[in-house]
């Protein structure tokens, strides 16, 4: 009885709290909550004034590369870690409220966030304590690969290795896993953000054009691909000509987008490969077997799947609804604790 009451009163949360975006998954509902990780902050009264909070995620989001002087938007994580403690701290307050606004008493959840598996002691502990002070009762911590391979329904608590390849906004995680341990893990500073970061450079370097990120993330997610494909895409883009200072519009295709995207994609494939290379040869036979699964919103760039699959030889499948893959796993990791017991990663 009382745990069907417990059940109902339940507040525990599981947060993937990405350099992109954030997610949260409640028990018993799935993911409720997912927005961009982007907190915009006005300064009053001169440079040195009061810094108030004046919006979180989407409409934090759409005011980067558009705010006044005195209204900075500002992204709290860099490369899946914390870079600013006390604006990550502010939006997880604002991310949990949001998550429990329709409850009539506080909530002090525990609280499941998921960490790079090349996180330090000292980043962990940061991500740990900005969640304790934004009213979590109790934390745990889970290895983004270990969250990201239960939320794409691998078999990880069995005597079987699994491969998964879990590319964010800031980092590229790669996991081999097997009975309910990593067996070896690899994080890479290269994700989405690098992707967009390349694509600004190419179109300076080739155009004399600058363009901002928010262009560059539309032109990845338009015409953006992996591998050569059949047909070549083209789209109409508007930045900034640097020698004349005046906007000018102008186009470019998918194969330049190839281009411009070789080297954080070497740096992918490098990843995957030399976790290949240190993987165990029993666990590596099952991987040639049933393949890696690619899961992140990096998965979603066209044929990204068919590039590792002419590198590696392998079979690659991309997780259904890879986006909210880690979440969900975090989530299950929270409602299944008793039979998963020992994924969760230590400090």
């Amino acid at each position: 009885m009382f745990g069907s009451l417990n059940s109902y009163f339940s507040n525990d949360l599981a947060i993937d709290l990405g350099t992109a975006n954030t997610l949260i998954y409640v028990r018993g509902k799935g993911v409720v909550l997912d927005e961009p990780s982007v907190v915009a902050i006005r300064t009053e009264g001169g440079p040195n004034g009061k810094k108030v909070l004046l919006a979180v995620g989407s409409d934090a989001k759409s005011m980067l590369g558009r705010a006044p002087a005195n209204i900075q938007a500002i992204r709290p994580m860099k490369d899946g870690v914390i870079a600013d403690f006390t604006i990550t701290e502010q939006m997880l307050k604002f991310f949990i409220r949001k998550v429990h606004e329709s409850r009539w008493f506080s909530p002090s959840p525990r609280i499941i966030i998921c960490v790079p598996v090349g996180s330090t002691q000292v980043e962990r502990r940061a991500i740990k304590e900005s969640a304790e002070r934004a009213g979590a009762k109790q934390v745990f911590l889970i290895e983004e690969p270990m969250a990201a391979a239960i939320g794409a329904d691998m078999p990880v608590a069995e005597a079987t290795g699994s491969m998964v390849v879990d590319i964010g906004g800031g980092t590229t995680e790669v996991g081999v896993i097997s009975l309910g341990g990593i067996v070896y893990a690899k994080s890479e500073r290269v994700g989405g953000d690098k992707f967009d970061q390349a694509i600004i450079d190419y179109i300076r370097r080739n155009y004399g054009m600058q363009i901002s990120e928010p262009t560059a993330e539309a032109i990845k997610k338009k015409i953006g691909s992996a591998f050569p494909g059949s047909e070549v895409l083209e789209m109409e883009v508007t930045g900034r000509n640097l020698a004349e200072g005046l906007p000018r519009k102008f186009t470019i295709s998918s194969n330049e987008i190839l281009e411009a995207l070789t080297e954080p994609l070497n740096s992918i494939v490098g990843a995957v490969k030399s976790a290949l290379e240190q993987t165990p040869p029993e666990l590596g036979a099952d991987i040639a077997e049933k393949g890696m699964v690619l899961t992140g919103g990096g998965a979603l760039l066209r044929d990204l799947d068919r590039l590792l699959v002419e590198e590696t030889g392998l079979p690659v499948i991309v997780a259904e609804d890879p986006l909210t893959c880690v979440a969900r796993g975090c989530g299950r990791a929270l409602e299944e604790m008793d039979k998963l017991g020992n994924v969760f990663a230590s400090e």
